[in-house]
């Protein structure tokens, strides 16, 4: 049973439904890849956000089982993909994910490219010592690579390594695997993760692309969908169309997966980190943030926010070994103290021995 606000504020049936589909309602998974595996895609440009998604999602986990699974166990990691934007993947998700969901990206890429100062053959070539990098020495952290690139006299001033970084892994060239040394290292893909499958037709990526979004996502819609997955609405629809067997009819005009289990219930107080896939999953987050709308800023950046019953009440930070929670409502004693487990919980997880303020 959850502890409620004060405030009495109710959660819509569509949001308490989506948070049982995100994972944060009923049971706990234990082991990271299934987390990832239900969510299909954790925005992870912070590394850190994505292991927290992990960790309110699970029970028993460190952030050190997501690196074994990284590193050890390559059934996780992390590539542009979606909206343009790092996310973390089950590895077995890459190679259809990955042609279905970045040809979109090579013109914003080579544009950024263009405006950092790196030319179109410099990009080329840039690409070509970042893959004979990956596949004659191994791993690769970012420093290394600039080191090459920089002898290769590519540009990576500025923003430039980062996107001459991404047009190697739009490419199909590499993807961020293990971690080396605390740092977080590129790998070239068929490497790391042995001979790609039969390529799947678009019609049926898209089909597959529909259902495992609504797994971690339903209910929802084609808008929703489109956005998340930064596809056009016509594909969109197409891939929710293959599936019209599989839906269950609803009134309020979205669509979700007829075989899915409610869970009957709401979550307790959870922190979760920035970038959490709960902010970021569908056109409207309204239903979340409500009035605190500020918990996601004008440069794009998505805080770590406190949720109870399905909304936001607090931002919190964790700095210098110390977890701070920043109420933007009242909260009842009992919610306060259920929060104070929840950062524990965190430190816990991110092993540190640190303290709640």
């Amino acid at each position: 049973m959850s502890e409620h606000l004060s405030t009495g504020d109710q959660v819509p049936p569509v949001t308490a439904a989506r948070l049982g589909a995100q994972g944060l309602a009923g049971p706990p998974s234990h082991d990271p890849v299934t987390v990832v595996r239900r969510l299909l895609a954790v925005q992870a440009q912070d590394l850190r956000g994505a292991r927290l998604a992990i960790r309110t999602r699970s029970t028993g986990l460190t952030a050190d089982d997501v690196d074994r699974a990284l590193t050890d166990d390559r059934s996780l990691l992390i590539t542009w993909l979606n909206r343009g934007t790092l996310h973390l993947i089950a590895a077995e998700d890459y190679w259809w994910l990955h042609p279905l969901t970045t040809p979109q990206l090579a013109r914003a890429n080579a544009r950024r490219l263009e405006q950092e100062g790196v030319s179109p053959a410099q990009a080329d070539a840039g690409v070509d010592v970042v893959r004979e990098a990956v596949e004659t020495a191994g791993p690769q952290t970012r420093a290394r690579l600039r080191q090459r690139l920089d002898s290769a006299g590519i540009p990576t001033a500025r923003q430039a390594l980062v996107h001459v970084l991404m047009a190697a892994t739009l490419r199909g060239d590499m993807v961020r695997g293990p971690m080396v040394a605390g740092e977080h290292a590129f790998v070239a893909a068929r490497d790391w993760l042995g001979a790609p499958p039969e390529p799947l037709t678009r019609s049926a990526a898209l089909t597959r692309l529909a259902r495992r979004y609504l797994v971690g996502h339903g209910p929802a819609d084609a808008r929703d969908l489109a956005k998340w997955a930064g596809i056009t609405l016509g594909d969109a629809r197409l891939g929710l169309q293959g599936l019209v067997a599989e839906l269950a009819d609803r009134d309020d005009g979205l669509v979700d997966l007829a075989d899915r289990a409610p869970t009957g219930e709401l979550p307790g107080p959870r922190l979760l980190g920035p970038f959490d896939p709960l902010l970021l999953g569908w056109v409207s987050r309204a239903a979340i943030v409500g009035r605190h709308q500020h918990v996601v800023t004008t440069n794009g950046l998505f805080r770590p926010v406190a949720l109870v019953d399905g909304h936001v009440v607090a931002t919190w930070g964790l700095a210098g070994g110390v977890v701070s929670v920043r109420p933007l409502e009242v909260l009842s004693p009992a919610v306060a103290s259920a929060l104070d487990r929840e950062a524990t919980d965190v430190l816990r997880f991110v092993a540190g021995k640190c303290t709640v303020t």
